[in-house]
């Protein structure tokens, strides 16, 4: 994977091959960025990635300016290599290892965007379960994006608060919006 603009462009992070991650690719990161450039500055948002993985999203955010990045994933070879990584290169990326669920049940937190990365094989009630604990927690800000990245074949239309989605490949981008 690579970073695609920002401080770092064009560096290269590769990540062990043992960890279960099936990072977002650079076609479809490229245009995700394209549209959230589009909407907000880098540099005066909050950014909350969940289901981080290897990190990619989050150094992305990074080498374009945000300096609150709180990354959250359930595998710890996953936090530690976004711990090593962010280190090393010097970006302001937060890690917590729990489970989504019940982070987001648990957090206090707002976030001007949050972006999910579930395993594409999630069953729709887990993906589901994503819009609904956002929102009826009031994790995102008024103004804020959720961004669901999920297989092309897995519809999330009638989700409440659901506000469109843009399809790259075989990845899909749903967003979500306070109504």
């Amino acid at each position: 994977m690579r970073i695609i603009s920002g401080l770092y462009k064009g560096r290269r992070i590769s990540a062990p091959k043992k960890l279960p991650v099936r990072p977002t690719t650079d076609m479809a990161k490229e245009a995700l960025f394209n549209i959230i450039n589009n909407r907000y500055y880098f540099d005066n948002i909050s950014v909350l990635d969940l289901f981080a993985g290897t990190g990619n999203i989050s150094y992305e955010f990074a080498s374009r300016g945000t300096e609150k990045i709180l990354a959250v994933d359930d595998n710890y070879g996953c936090i530690k290599f976004i711990n090593n990584t962010s280190e090393s290169f010097d970006m302001p990326i937060n890690t917590i290892k729990s489970d989504v669920f019940k982070f987001l049940e648990q957090t206090q937190q707002k976030h001007t965007i949050i972006f999910a990365d579930p395993p594409y094989d999630f069953e729709i009630e887990r993906f589901s379960k994503l819009p609904e604990l956002v929102f009826k927690n009031t994790i995102l800000e008024d103004e804020g994006l959720l961004i669901v990245e999920h297989s092309k074949h897995t519809d999330l239309s009638h989700l409440n608060n659901y506000s469109h989605s843009r399809s790259y490949g075989g990845n899909t981008f749903s967003f979500f919006e306070n109504n």
